[in-house]
């Protein structure tokens, strides 16, 4: 079996190392045989853009021997030679905008001294463009820019830093339009696109790809190249793990499939996930706990943003863009991979968003809980809960609920129905419950609906009583649509109290 590439972001290594590549380069050539392409694409982290951008790189450098049994070694490809100029802003950890222009100052000069060209302007974006003259002389410049927006991501706890931080890269950038006739190919990557009025005031010239039906597949691994490439190691796996094939597929589907970048696109897995999958034969949460998302889960909390609208149906205008000064957690979330295009309507131009898999949902719902919380739910608690459910068990379920919302931090406790409503949320669906929450009827919205081998229906309020709570389940007659199922319907009005589930009443409505 060929080695995985796990952490290899070098195309010249992998190949020359003999690793596994899945063959993306018939899609790149659609890129890369326009004369004078200038492209953005966002992705989320560890998502193959580091890769991508190496892969354009030796491309342009004229290596064609690198491409060898590759779908783009027999195209109609020139492999003319051009000067690289490549810029990962990855790699610095500027704490100020003078870290920051030091570090563009640095990368500009070990470009031009690889070039033998000498730079005389000081400023750093004089320098850039004093270098793109230089090195046109003979051709055209390629320009590839990974993670442009890691300056600015790096300080969206700090909003009067980020915005200092976008006005360095905006004069930087403000000299790729003005270089367009020196440029032979321009492809700036990140994982988050910043509204025209920031970063992209100047970049308008740009062809976006993140949504493109066509490069919908750039990056990430389709179904097809999972059970090809990885042939080899799926029955491996599959005789470890004791499953046939198909079921295996499945579950890796469940787990790590499901990111899709356009309308109409196709669904990929997520790469990072999926070689640690093989490398390591487990399934876990590997991408999700590679860059835990403290910075979302505050603003999450801080913006009292409803999780429990996910899935969500948006238009284009809503996700498409933000800036660091007016975050969007919708669009945050969507580009930074913990959110994904699920749906599109035609007839309506909406987009449904929601989860992209298993491991997104289990992980990033566990981990809000966790901070909501002082001390972690316990594997005995969530054990208790769900027997307790399972045998009806009303009174160790709300006895195992109240430990669980005593464990809430006094500090973020909010006093609003839907901040408790939420935490019921999170709990029911970690253990894996079916629940929904504010189930739409045609006469209202049930706050939650847990559905299993008995149906409960829960009505909550924060300043009313149980009975209340319990009449409105009545008179709306939200039973209703959960009749002639076979099942025990259970209605139960809560109260919220002293920060707390507090007294609760029931009533048996048999379906």
């Amino acid at each position: 079996m060929q080695p995985l590439p796990i952490g290899i972001q070098t195309f010249r290594k992998l190949r020359e190392g003999g690793y596994l590549y899945i063959d993306k380069t018939q899609n790149i050539y659609n890129l890369v045989q326009h004369p004078s392409g200038t492209y953005f694409l966002s992705r989320p982290r560890r998502f193959g853009k580091s890769l991508l951008l190496s892969t354009l790189e030796e491309i342009f450098l004229g290596n064609k021997e690198l491409f060898k049994g590759l779908w783009i070694e027999n195209a109609d490809f020139a492999w003319k030679k051009h000067p690289v100029v490549r810029l990962d802003f990855s790699k610095q950890k500027a704490k100020d905008t003078e870290a920051l222009i030091r570090f563009i100052i640095s990368e500009l000069n070990t470009i031009a001294q690889k070039y033998n060209v000498h730079l005389e302007e000081k400023d750093y974006y004089s320098q850039f463009q004093e270098l793109i003259s230089k090195l046109s002389v003979q051709e055209k410049v390629v320009i590839l820019i990974d993670e442009y927006d890691k300056p600015i991501i790096d300080h969206l706890e700090n909003t009067e830093k980020a915005v200092e931080m976008r006005e360095v890269m905006k004069g930087f950038f403000t000299v790729l339009k003005g270089n367009d006739a020196h440029i032979r190919f321009l492809l700036l990557t990140g994982v988050s696109k910043f509204s025209k009025a920031g970063v992209f005031s100047h970049l308008n010239h740009l062809e976006d790809l993140t949504l493109d039906n066509k490069y919908s597949d750039l990056l990430g691994i389709t179904q097809e190249e999972l059970t090809d490439c990885f042939s080899d190691y799926l029955d491996e796996f599959s005789k470890l793990a004791k499953l046939n094939r198909d079921a295996l597929l499945s579950k890796i589907r469940h787990w790590y499939n499901g990111y899709c970048f356009s309308k109409y696109g196709t669904p990929v897995y997520n790469p990072f996930s999926t070689l640690l999958l093989f490398s390591k034969n487990d399934f876990q949460y590997h991408w999700f706990e590679t860059g835990t998302p403290s910075f979302l889960i505050k603003q999450i909390i801080k913006q009292n943003y409803d999780i429990i609208t996910i899935p969500m149906q948006v238009d284009e205008l809503a996700f498409s863009s933000y800036e660091v000064d007016d975050l969007q957690l919708t669009p945050l979330l969507l580009q930074t991979g913990y959110l994904t295009i699920k749906d599109y309507n035609d007839e309506f131009m909406t987009y449904t968003l929601d989860y992209p898999n298993f491991e997104v949902k289990q992980a990033f719902l566990n981990y809000i809980l966790k901070k909501l919380e002082t001390n972690q739910v316990s594997n005995t608690h969530i054990f208790k809960l769900i027997k307790a459910f399972k045998e009806n068990d009303l009174e160790n379920a709300f006895d195992y609920l109240r430990e669980i919302f005593a464990n809430i931090d006094y500090d973020i406790q909010i006093h609003q129905e839907k901040y408790y409503q939420t935490i019921f949320y999170l709990i029911f669906t970690l253990i894996g419950l079916k629940i929904k929450a504010e189930v739409k009827t045609n006469k209202g919205r049930i706050d939650a609906v847990i559905e299993d081998q008995s149906i409960y229906l829960f009505e909550f309020k924060l300043n009313g009583t149980k009975e209340e709570a319990l009449e409105q389940i009545k008179s709306k007659k939200y039973y209703e649509r959960y009749l002639n199922q076979g099942k025990l319907i259970y209605l139960i009005g809560a109260e919220f109290k002293d920060k707390n589930l507090g007294e609760y009443i029931v009533e048996e409505w048999k379906g």
